[in-house]
Order: structure tokens, then C-alpha cells, then sequence
């Protein structure tokens, strides 16, 4: 169960990349997510501190209309490596590998990255919204998937 959990958790970096890291990291924090080891640094406050500062960052760049698509290698690096980063610790908090977990995390963040984008740009042109909406009901799925998923285990 743990390394699905891992990889839907990068599904979500891959559709907010500091999303996935500052929720898990809130959920180590909080004990929800119990990670020890070389992970556990996730959890404390100025890792916390800085993840949120950067998510809250990240979801109000999002909607401006000069942030680079997600899908260029910037974007698409940065999903990947937050995804196996939250994989890995949700793996290990379930009781798996958590290299099995970051690697299900990067792919997750890989198909979450294409897929949120393809997601989003069909909607707005299916419902002939402004992407702004779109972007924030995006907003809304990613902070409510990954605290689906930090609470689970």
C-alpha cells in the first residue's frame, strides 16, 4: 500500500512540485508520517519553514502569465526530484524500501507533470474559463490529494 501511496504522491509533485515536499514534510512534522533516519530531517522546522514559504511561492507564480510550462526540463526536474522525495518518505513511514518508494515518487512526478498539464489545458479549453480557474481547482486537488495520501498511512 505504502508504494502506491508513494507513487500517487508524486503524481501530485508533478502537479505542484513543492506541494508534495511541504505537505510531507508538515506530516512528519506532525507525527502523521512516522520517517526516521536519513529522512527525518524532512520534518524539522526550518525544512517546514522553507518547504511551505516555497509551496505558497510556487502556488501564486503558477497563475502568472510568465512561469515557464511545467513540462520544460526546469519544471519537469523539479517535479521528478520532489516526487521521489516525498515518495521516499512515504514509502519508509509505510514500512517499504525507501528507494522503492523515490523511485515510484520520480515517475509519478514524470506522469503527474504531463498528465496535470494535459488535465489543464483540456479543461480550460472544454469549459471556456480563463486558465486562472482551472489553475486554482489544480491548486485545490494537489494540497487535498497529498493530505489524502499523509494520512493514510
Amino acid at each position: 500500500m505504502s508504494l502506491l501511496l508513494a507513487l500517487l504522491i508524486g503524481v501530485f509533485a508533478g502537479v505542484r512540485s513543492l506541494t508534495a515536499p511541504a505537505v510531507t514534510a508538515w506530516a512528519i512534522r506532525l507525527g502523521w508520517l512516522p520517517v526516521g533516519g536519513g529522512l527525518a530531517w524532512l520534518g524539522g522546522l526550518p525544512s517546514v519553514i522553507i518547504l511551505t514559504v516555497l509551496a505558497l511561492g510556487e502556488l501564486i507564480a503558477d497563475k502568472l502569465p510568465t512561469t515557464p510550462s511545467r513540462t520544460s526540463p526546469p519544471g519537469l526536474i523539479a517535479r521528478a526530484v520532489m516526487g521521489a522525495l516525498a515518495g521516499a518518505c512515504v514509502a519508509s513511514a509505510g514500512g517499504s524500501a525507501a528507494v522503492a518508494g523515490a523511485v515510484l515518487g520520480l515517475i509519478g512526478g514524470i506522469v503527474g507533470c504531463f498528465a496535470g498539464y494535459a488535465a489543464r489545458t483540456r479543461l480550460v479549453r472544454a469549459l471556456g474559463t480563463p486558465d486562472f480557474y482551472v489553475a486554482i481547482l489544480e491548486d485545490v486537488v494537489a494540497i487535498v490529494g497529498c493530505l489524502w495520501i499523509v494520512t493514510r498511512l
